[in-house]
């Protein structure tokens, strides 16, 4: 027997989906295909978004990736997919470098299979990003304390790379289901789920493009702690200075050897009658003089 391929589940059993999404475009259909769609089998445990009504995306991130979803979305199917989002008709979601898959149940006996897929950077490129990165000091504490500034998609430009698809061609979206119109209701719901995990961790978009966050986090500590160490002066002045003469030094007025006494309050003691700070001041001059 022939390994089993994604069109296989197309059968029989999945015509009752695109009988849903005919009749939910109001497309004219001859009278005998024209019907009653199908009941969605529901999923117990299945994964669904938190957002239960109003819009899905809570940051820029998310709603920049869900403008490319409906900007290419026909008709109903996007409110339909944001249904099965809301009501967990995802039985798994797995986001990968390179692409997320899903399987998504419809009204069919056996889950749609569903992946969205998007371009990788090279190694090259990847390698020019990190570096400005860790260039940038400011980015790189941000990152490294988990957040994900505005700014680094900015820096991916700066590269000639994209971090966020900014149209449907930018993308490949599949879908086991019979439904000829992409986006379908499957891939959608897929959509509003990622959406809602870039929310909650925008490294996920990182992971899309090819590094995860462990990786991108560990190839930044790497760039920020392996600069060469400045090397060690050199001991010698004219090592240090080289073939160059020494800096004249500024030469101030000379002061006497004793004037530091006469900042001296007098002193409570006396010797032989004589003030003690007098008896010092022989004393300091003979210093100076050597």
């Amino acid at each position: 027997m022939s390994p089993r391929s994604w069109a296989d589940d197309t059968t029989d059993d999945a015509t009752d989906d695109a009988a849903e999404d005919r009749a939910g475009d109001g497309a004219d259909e001859p009278f005998w295909r024209a019907g009653p769609p199908a009941r969605t089998r529901p999923v117990t445990g299945g994964i669904q978004i938190n957002s239960t009504r109003g819009p899905v995306a809570r940051t820029s991130w998310s709603a920049r990736f869900l403008a490319v979803l409906e900007a290419a979305g026909v008709g109903g199917r996007l409110a339909r997919g944001r249904t099965y989002a809301r009501r967990g008709q995802t039985v798994s979601l797995q986001v990968d470098a390179g692409a997320a898959t899903a399987r998504v149940q419809g009204s069919a006996a056996r889950p749609y299979r569903v992946r969205i897929g998007v371009a990788t950077l090279g190694k090259a490129q990847w390698a020019a990003v990190l570096d400005a990165l860790a260039a940038d000091a400011s980015l790189a504490a941000a990152l490294l304390a988990g957040e994900l500034p505005r700014e680094v998609e900015e820096t991916f430009a700066a590269q000639g790379v994209a971090l966020l698809p900014s149209m449907s061609g930018d993308l490949t979206m599949d879908c086991t289901c019979p439904d000829a119109t992409v986006p379908c209701k499957h891939l959608a719901a897929v959509f509003y789920l990622l959406a809602e995990r870039f929310d909650a961790d925008p490294f996920a978009l990182l992971a899309l493009r090819g590094r995860d966050r462990d990786t991108v986090l560990d190839e930044l500590r790497d760039r920020r702690t392996s600069a060469p160490a400045a090397p060690p002066l050199p001991l010698d002045p004219a090592a240090f200075y080289g073939t160059a003469p020494p800096p004249t030094l500024p030469v101030g007025p000379r002061t006497a050897p004793d004037a530091l006494l006469d900042q001296v309050p007098a002193f409570p003691l006396a010797a032989r009658g004589r003030d003690a700070v007098e008896l010092l001041r022989p004393l300091y001059r003979a210093l100076g003089e050597e």
